[in-house]
This record gives C-alpha cells, structure tokens and sequence, in this order.
C-alpha cells in the first residue's frame, strides 16, 4: 500500500487495544506490519477476528514464543524491522526471551515500542487495568460527564487517544532519529501518561483561576448552555459550540432569539435561563430540521449522528472519511497527504495466514519451516 511510511517495517505482537491501533495506523500509512500471532490461534478466522479492524493491512505470522526457536523467529523479525511494538504487562516480553536487550542486540538500530497502562515502573506498574482505570487517575475521567457522576468517554481517552496515537507519535519520532544517528532506543508508551498528557490546557487554566475543578461548571464540559447538547422533538439531539460572541450571535439568529430574550452570554448567573431558552426552542423542532437551519452557518451547530449515520452524512461521504471493504463500513486512513496519499486498506487476515512467506522473507529455507512446523515453533 502507498503512503509516506512505505518502507518501513513494523513487528507488531498481537495484542487488544492501543498497540494493535497503533498499527493499524502504521499500516493505513503505509508501513509493512507483521503481526506476530500465538500459535494456537491459526486455527481460522471466525467473524470477531474478520471484523477486528485494528488489523487491516497487516500481515500475519503464527508463532509459539514459549519455544526457543519460536523466540528466535521473533528476533530474526526484530532484526530486520524498523519498529517493534508491544503491550504485554512489564517484563512479559523478557520472560519469552524477546525483551529490549535482546532485540536491540540483534539490531541497534530497533525502535522498540511498549505500550501499558500504568507506565513500565512506578508502584502500580504490574497491575492490571483498563482504560477506565487509566483515565481515572490521570484526572481525565473526573472532568467528563454531568455534575452527578463521571461517564467513561468510551475508551477512546485512554486506549487510543493517550495510548495507540501516542504509542505512534512516539516510535515516530525515535524512528527520525534511529535514521539519523543509527541507534534505536525503547518507547516507554503509557495510556497513564497520555491521558494526562490531553489535559494539559486544563491544568493552565486551572492554575489561572478559569477552569473549576468540578464537572459541568466550565466551558468545555457542559457547563456553559452555548457549548452543550440538546435534544430535539424527534428524542435526538444537537451539539452547540458558539462559544465566540459572533458565533452567539449566529446561533441566536438561527434560534429565531435576539439578544434581549436570553442572559448576556458572559454572565454566569444567567446561564440556567439561558440553558431553559435553547432547550425550549431546539426541543420544538427535530434534529435534521436544525441541522438545515444551521447549514452554511457559524453558529457551531452540528447533528449529533450515531454511528451507523456518520459515514453517510454527506460532508464525510464527500471526503471519504468512512469507506467500505468487504462489505465493512469502517473510517479511512488520517491525516492526508499531498505528495503520499495512503491507499485502501485490506481487510484483517487469519492468524498465520502470512507465516510461510515471512519465513521465506527472513531467509528461511523449506526445510527449516518445516522443523518449525513439526516442533510446533509456528503455526
């Protein structure tokens, strides 16, 4: 597949989450990303495993890590790659003879990236967790949802947001200088870190005195009536963002309201009236009735589209946002590029579906994938 990361070769150890999203997005940009599967997984491919999108454009190789010649398989891998990356607990990998030592004894050049939750040290750091754990002690999951109680934001703070992108950004940019100086180094990857790391606006403006440490009393969080949600007549809803005066102005104009039917926007004492004036007017009229009202304007309206309606909204089918493979609606490839746009990508692979020609590919001879076979080292 095209992209600007043709050529770039990634191992990637199966996992669940962030680290297969971080190569799936490696992927998408045109990395060669061999997946290194268990072994006891070639079985077949069942539904769940097609539709695991994490990983399209991959390739696959079955291995049994608990094996000698399974580890050496991986390391054979390692030495000719550009990038491994990995979200075992801390010291798995060294435990199957495949730790950073090894691997970048085998090439120095090696970006090894590990991606966990709590980090690879600090008291915490053998324990297991989920992205919701994540976020909650980084401060992230405190912040969202209505006064009463938090509300997990799905798992994309902690999972992909502070832990695949991150775990991308950062082999990235060791990449950059592996080629520039030689020498690899290890990623220490944490959805702890990252999830911390998307708040940092809200902490300076915490420490200035704009931001309150509480749900549902700020700006950005549902506090404010002129950045919030609304349901309309239909039992669907609107997302407002006229949080700059000339966009107030707009939404109010689209609302059919002047400024003197509703609180001055600055003042907080007003916001509940200001809060009971919208809901009354959007609940009067349906989604896609305001949806057109607000079209083409600044008022920072939008739909809120469910899942299913996003790829055919006609802005994103416009741009190509989502696409369809395999008879699988799914979300493109991003960001764009100009002179390396990346291709379509194909659809997941069975595990060990790639294995022989990896093999061939690390110089492995007929005769010696066959051993690997009998003792059971791939699959």
């Amino acid at each position: 597949m095209p992209g600007p990361l043709a050529g770039v070769s990634v191992v990637e150890m199966a996992g669940l989450g962030p680290a297969p999203f971080c190569g799936m997005l490696l992927a998408d940009l045109g990395a060669d990303v061999i997946r290194v599967d268990r072994a006891g997984a070639a079985a077949g491919m069942d539904e769940p495993d097609r539709l695991d999108l994490h990983n399209r454009g991959k390739r696959s190789i079955a291995v049994d890590l608990k094996t000698e010649p399974g580890a050496e398989v991986v390391l054979r891998l390692a030495a000719g790659a550009s990038i491994l990356i990995e979200g075992f607990r801390p010291g798995v990998m060294e435990r199957l003879g495949v730790g950073p030592a090894r691997c970048l004894a085998a090439n120095p050049a090696l970006v090894y990236g590990r991606m966990t939750g709590f980090g690879q040290e600090g008291p915490w750091s053998a324990m297991a967790g989920h992205d919701i754990d994540y976020i909650a002690m980084s401060g992230a999951l405190h912040a969202i949802g209505p006064e009463e109680a938090p509300v997990p934001p799905l798992n994309l703070v902690g999972d992909y947001g502070g832990g695949g992108m991150l775990l991308a950004v950062g082999v990235l940019a060791a990449l950059v200088r592996a080629r520039a100086t030689g020498s690899g180094q290890v990623v220490d990857a944490a959805m702890i870190d990252g999830s911390a790391l998307l708040t940092t606006s809200h902490h300076g403006l915490m420490a200035g005195g704009w931001w309150q440490d509480r749900r549902s009393s700020n700006l950005l969080d549902g506090g404010a009536p002129f950045y919030s949600v609304y349901e309309t007549a239909d039992g669907r809803h609107v997302a407002v963002g006229a949080l700059e005066p000339e966009f107030f102005a707009a939404l109010l104009d689209g609302l059919g309201l002047d400024d003197d039917d509703v609180p001055a926007q600055a003042e907080r004492v007003g916001w509940p009236e200001m809060r009971r004036i919208l809901a009354d007017r959007f609940g009067a009229e349906t989604r896609d009735h305001w949806a057109e009202v607000f079209a083409g304007t600044d008022a920072c309206v939008a739909p809120v589209l469910s899942l299913a309606e996003a790829p055919r909204h006609p802005h994103n089918h416009s741009r190509g946002t989502f696409f369809e493979a395999d008879g699988v609606v799914q979300p493109g490839p991003a960001p764009r590029f100009s002179a390396t746009p990346a291709g379509v990508p194909s659809m997941p692979v069975a595990a060990g579906a790639d294995t022989d020609a990896v093999l061939a590919g690390l110089g492995y001879t007929e005769a010696e994938v066959g051993k690997l076979r009998d003792s059971g080292a791939v699959a």
